[in-house]
C-alpha cells in the first residue's frame, strides 16, 4: 500500500458484476480500478488507458480469460497478467501460462491477503520490466550515436 501504487491502474475483467464490485471495494484505496464485464469491454479500456496490471476471470461467456489474454499480448506485452479461476482445471492453468503469458494463477474465491501480495509483486515486475526497456532504448540510442561519431572520425 505504498504511495507509488496510488497511481497504478488495474483492469479486472469478469462477467459477474458482484466479483467486480467486491474487487473494487477491496482495492480502490490502493489502486485506480478499471472493470469490464467482457473481453470486448476490456480491450476498449486497454485502448483508452495506460494499464499496469490485468486480472481476468477464466470462465466467461464468449471469450475465456485465456483467449482474452492471448489476444492482447501483441499490443500490451509488458503488462503482467493474473488469471482467476474457480475450478482446478490443470489444462486451463497450463494454457494460461503458455498462451496467455500469465504471471500468476489465483484460485477463486481469492483471499484478500494472497491477491494483494500477488498484485504488489506483479506491479514490481512491471516497473522492473519497464525500467529495463527504457535502459535498453537509451543504450541503443547511445550506441547509434557512438557509431555515427566513429564513422565521422574515420571519414575525416
Amino acid at each position: 500500500m505504498g504511495e507509488e501504487n496510488n497511481y497504478k491502474n488495474i483492469l479486472y475483467v469478469d462477467d459477474e458484476v458482484h466479483n467486480l464490485n467486491s474487487f473494487r471495494a477491496v482495492f480502490r484505496r490502493s489502486y485506480n480500478i478499471f472493470t469490464a464485464l467482457s473481453a470486448e469491454e476490456g480491450r476498449k479500456i486497454l485502448a483508452e488507458n495506460t494499464i499496469h496490471l490485468i486480472i481476468t476471470d477464466q470462465r466467461m461467456p464468449g471469450t475465456t480469460g485465456i483467449e482474452f489474454l492471448e489476444s492482447i499480448i501483441k499490443d500490451h506485452p509488458s503488462v503482467p497478467r493474473i488469471l482467476l479461476t474457480g475450478y482446478t482445471d490443470i489444462n486451463a492453468v497450463i494454457d494460461a501460462i503458455n498462451k496467455g503469458s500469465v504471471y500468476k494463477y489465483v484460485q477463486k474465491p481469492w483471499s484478500e491477503e494472497e491477491l494483494r501480495s500477488t498484485i504488489e509483486n506483479a506491479l514490481k515486475l512491471y516497473t522492473t520490466t519497464k525500467s529495463q526497456e527504457e535502459l535498453t532504448d537509451k543504450l541503443l540510442t547511445t550506441n547509434e550515436q557512438l557509431e555515427f561519431l566513429l564513422r565521422q572520425n574515420l571519414l575525416s
